[in-house]
C-alpha cells in the first residue's frame, strides 16, 4: 500500500504548460501560487498541516454545529443560538482575515457580498408593511447569520487562498458525520425512539434536507477520491464516504434530493477533467451501496412507517452489520485503485477505450429510458405530459413516505406553490413581508394544512418580497456567477470583443477544488428551487462557505500567496485602518447578534410569565411584569401581546387585556390570529356583537382554522340571545 504525499511541482505562471503537458489537459499537477513579491521562507510541513486541518475541521465544526442544533428555521430556542454563534464566529473570522490580508491585494466579492446584504435589509424593512413584521424581523435575523457567514468566507478566501483544499474537505467530512448519524438512527432506533418513520430524519427532522446534505457531499467525494495530490489513503476514503452518502440519500427518499445529485455529478463530470477517475468512484462504491438500500427496500420493517420498536431494532441491527461491512470492502477497494493507479497510470489509449465504453454505456441506459416511455400505453409524448401535468396538479394525490415515492410524480408542492402566487398577485410590488407566506397563504388554503413555507425559494421570495425581492435575487445570483466565473472559468472560454475565446488555463488542484465547490452550489441551488432548504441552516451554510469562497478568490489567473505568518505586517503591526475595519467587523457583529437574541428573550420572558401565571399575588404580579417585558423586547411580536392579554385577564383587567389585542390588530390586521384572539377576548367580557366582528375578520382571513369557526358560531348565538 502506498502512504506517501504527492509533492507538487514547481509553481507555474497561469496559461503555461505543466510536467510538458500542455495547458488545459487532464493533470494533476498543483500550483500553490507564485511567490510575487513576498520573500519570506516557507513554513515546514508540520505548520502547514496544522493549518491544513484547522481549516478543515472548521469548516465541518461550522456545518455540523448549524446541521445539529439549528435543525430548521421553523422554531426559535436552538435556531436562534445558532444564529448568534455565526453571526459572532464570522465577525472574528472578518476582523481576523482583514488583518492577515497583505497590504495592496484587490478585494473580490464586493458585489455579491453587498446584495446579499441588500436582500437582508429589504426583508427587515419589510416589517413595516408585512403581515407578520415579527416573522420579517426573524427572518431578518437569519440572513444577518447568513450574510455574515457568506461574508467571512469572501474574506478568508482573500486572506487565505490556498485553503479551498481544505475547505471543501471540512465540507465533505460534515455530510459524512450528518449522513452517518442519520444512517445510526435507523441502525440502533433508540437514537430516535418517537421516529415512525421509514425515511432518513436526523438530524434536521427533515428528509429532503437529509437528502440534500448526502447529494452536497457526494460531490465532494468526487473531488476528493478523484484528485491527484494529497495523501493517498486519505483519498481512498472518499470512496467508503461515497458508499454511505449514497445509501443515506437513497433511504431518504428524497426525489429532489436525487435528481439534484445527477444534475450536481453531471455537472462535475464535464466541467473536471478528471472523468475516469470519477466515474471509476461513482461505479465502485454505487454497485455497493445498491446492495444495502435493495436490502432496506425489500425489508418491510426497514421500509415501512410505524414499526413496533422492537422489531426495528432486530432489522436496524442487522443493517449496521452490511453497513460496515460495505464501508470495509469500499476501503480496502479505494487503496487497491489508488495503488493501482500511483504505481502505473493507465494510457491514453486505455483512457479512450474507458470513456468510449462509458459513453455508450450512458448513451445505452438514455435509449432504454427513450424506448420505456415510447413503449408505455400514452407514448412517448403523452408520458411526458402527463408526468408534468401531474407534477404540477394541486389536487393530485401526495405518495406515502415509502420507497414507491421515489418512482412518483405528484407533490403536494403544487398546492404551495399555487397558494405562494396568489399572495404575490394580492402584493405584486413588495409582497406580503419576510415570512409573510405561512399567514398570508392562509386565505387562499382549500385544506388545513401545516406549511411555513412555500417550498421554493423563487416562489416564496415573490410572495415575501415581491417583484423587489426577485429582482434584487436576480442581480445577487448574476453578480456572484461572474465572480465565480472570472475564479473557475468551468469551460475555458471566455466572451471577450464579442467573441468567445480560449483560455490557456490549467486545471490545477486550487482551480479543480474551485469547479467542485461550484458544484456543490448549483446542487444546493437547484434544490432551493423545489424545497425549503434555504431555511434550514445546516444545508444552506455549506453551500454559502462555499459560495463565499468562489466569490472572494477573485481571477483565477492572479497568483495569491497565503500568508499564515504576519511577515507581511510592518515591524510595528498592522495599520490603523486596518484595526478600525477589524474593530468595526466584531461591533457589528455584536450588534447584529443582540437583534437575533430579542425575539427569542421575548419568547422566553412570555414562557416565564405563563409558568407564573395563576398563582398568588405576587407571583401574578411577576407574570404581568414578564409579559411586559416580553413585549418590550419584542414589540412586533403578536404573541407576546397575547400572552399579556391573557395575563390581564387573569388579573380581572378586562379593559386592558381588551386594548392590548386591539393594539396587536392594529399591528398586525392581516394576521387572523389577531382578530381570533381579539373575538375571543370580546366573547368573555360579555361583547357579542364585537366579537361577531372581529370573528368575521379571522374567518375571512383563514376559513379553515376549526377553532375560529366555533368561536364564530358561539358569537352568533350569544348575540342572538341577547
Amino acid at each position: 500500500m502506498s502512504t506517501t504525499t504527492f509533492a507538487p511541482p514547481p509553481p507555474t505562471e497561469p496559461g503555461a504548460s505543466i510536467q510538458g503537458v500542455p495547458a488545459g489537459a487532464d493533470n494533476g499537477s498543483a500550483d500553490n501560487g507564485s511567490a510575487g513579491n513576498d520573500a519570506g521562507p516557507r513554513l515546514g510541513i508540520s505548520h502547514t498541516l496544522i493549518y491544513r486541518s484547522t481549516a478543515l475541521l472548521g469548516a465541518a465544526a461550522v456545518v455540523c454545529f448549524a446541521a445539529f442544533l439549528g435543525r430548521s428555521s421553523e422554531r426559535l430556542g436552538s435556531t436562534t443560538m445558532v444564529e448568534i454563534v455565526l453571526t459572532l464566529l464570522a465577525g472574528a473570522a472578518i476582523a481576523a482575515a482583514v488583518l492577515c490580508t497583505p497590504r495592496g491585494r484587490r478585494i473580490a466579492g464586493i458585489w455579491p457580498a453587498g446584495l446579499l446584504l441588500a436582500l437582508t435589509a429589504l426583508t427587515a424593512i419589510s416589517a413595516s408593511w408585512s403581515v407578520t413584521p415579527d416573522a420579517s424581523w426573524q427572518e431578518a435575523g437569519l440572513l444577518l447569520a447568513y450574510s455574515a457567514v457568506f461574508i467571512a468566507s469572501v474574506a478568508l478566501a482573500r486572506a487565505v487562498p490556498n485553503r479551498c483544499e481544505a475547505v471543501l474537505g471540512g465540507i465533505a467530512l460534515a455530510a459524512v458525520i450528518v449522513c452517518g448519524y442519520a444512517l445510526l438512527t435507523k441502525v440502533f432506533p433508540t437514537l430516535e425512539p418517537n421516529n415512525q418513520w421509514a425515511r432518513l430524519l436526523a438530524p434536521y427532522g427533515y428528509w429532503n434536507a437529509t437528502g440534500l446534505t448526502a447529494a452536497m457531499g457526494l460531490v465532494a467525494c468526487l473531488w476528493l477520491g478523484s484528485r491527484r495530490t494529497g495523501h493517498a489513503l486519505v483519498n481512498a476514503l472518499a470512496y467508503p464516504a461515497a458508499g454511505l452518502l449514497m445509501v443515506a440519500l437513497m433511504l431518504s427518499y428524497s426525489r429532489g434530493a436525487l435528481v439534484v445529485a445527477a444534475i450536481g455529478v453531471a455537472l462535475w463530470l464535464c466541467i473536471v477533467p478528471l472523468r475516469l477517475r470519477g466515474a471509476t468512484l461513482l461505479i465502485v462504491a454505487g454497485a455497493c451501496a445498491a446492495g444495502i438500500v435493495s436490502y432496506d427496500f425489500a425489508s418491510s420493517v426497514l421500509s415501512s412507517e410505524k414499526v413496533a420498536l422492537a422489531s426495528r431494532i432486530t432489522a436496524g441491527h442487522r443493517l449496521g452489520v452490511l453497513l460496515l461491512a460495505m464501508l470495509l470492502l469500499l476501503l480496502a477497494l479505494g487503496i487497491a485503485i489508488g495503488f493501482a493507479a500511483g504505481r502505473r497510470a493507465p494510457s491514453q489509449a486505455l483512457r479512450r477505450r474507458a470513456g468510449a465504453t462509458l459513453f455508450v454505456l450512458l448513451a445505452l441506459a438514455i435509449l432504454a429510458v427513450v424506448g420505456a416511455l415510447a413503449a408505455s400505453q400514452r407514448g412517448f409524448t403523452g408520458t411526458i405530459s402527463h408526468g408534468v401535468s401531474t407534477l404540477t396538479n394541486p389536487s393530485a394525490a401526495v405518495p406515502a413516505n415509502t420507497p414507491g415515492r421515489l418512482t412518483a410524480l405528484s407533490s403536494v408542492r403544487a398546492r404551495y406553490w399555487k397558494e405562494a402566487l396568489q399572495v404575490f398577485s394580492a402584493h405584486p410590488g413588495l409582497g406580503a413581508g419576510g415570512g409573510g407566506y405561512a399567514t398570508a397563504s392562509l386565505r387562499y388554503r382549500p385544506a388545513n394544512l401545516d406549511a411555513k413555507h412555500a417550498h421554493g425559494y423563487v416562489v416564496q421570495t415573490l410572495a415575501d418580497l415581491g417583484i423587489v425581492g426577485i429582482v434584487l435575487t436576480l442581480a445577487l445570483l448574476a453578480a456572484w456567477m461572474a465572480a465565480a466565473g472570472n475564479a473557475t472559468h468551468p469551460f475555458n472560454r471566455r466572451w471577450s470583443g464579442w467573441r468567445w475565446r480560449t483560455l490557456s488555463l490549467p486545471y490545477t488542484p486550487e482551480r479543480v477544488a474551485l469547479l467542485s465547490m461550484l458544484c456543490v452550489v448549483v446542487t444546493f441551488g437547484l434544490h432551493s428551487l423545489v424545497d425549503w432548504t434555504w431555511y434550514v441552516p445546516g444545508t444552506a451554510i455549506a453551500a454559502l462557505i462555499c459560495a463565499g469562497w468562489l466569490a472572494g478568490r477573485g481571477p483565477l489567473q492572479e497568483p495569491l500567496d497565503a500568508p499564515e505568518r504576519w511577515r507581511h505586517l510592518a515591524p510595528s503591526g498592522p495599520s490603523r485602518m486596518k484595526l478600525a475595519a477589524a474593530t468595526a467587523a466584531i461591533v457589528v457583529a455584536l450588534l447584529a447578534a443582540w437583534s437575533q437574541w430579542q425575539p427569542q428573550h421575548s419568547a422566553e420572558e412570555s414562557q416565564e410569565a405563563l409558568v407564573l401565571s395563576g398563582g398568588n399575588a405576587q407571583e401574578q404580579a411577576r407574570a404581568l411584569a414578564a409579559a411586559e417585558a416580553a413585549v418590550a423586547s419584542d414589540p412586533l411580536s403578536a404573541q407576546a401581546r397575547f400572552r399579556l392579554a391573557d395575563i390581564q385577564g387573569l388579573d380581572g383587567k378586562q379593559a386592558q387585556a381588551t386594548a392590548t389585542l386591539k393594539h396587536a390588530v392594529k399591528l398586525q390586521p392581516a394576521n387572523p390570529e389577531t382578530w381570533y384572539y381579539l373575538g375571543r377576548q370580546e366573547l368573555e367580557a360579555g361583547n357579542a356583537s364585537a366579537a361577531v366582528r372581529a370573528l368575521q375578520a379571522a374567518l375571512y382571513l383563514n376559513p379553515q382554522k376549526i377553532e375560529i369557526q366555533d368561536k364564530y358560531v358561539q358569537a352568533l348565538r350569544d348575540a342572538k340571545t341577547r
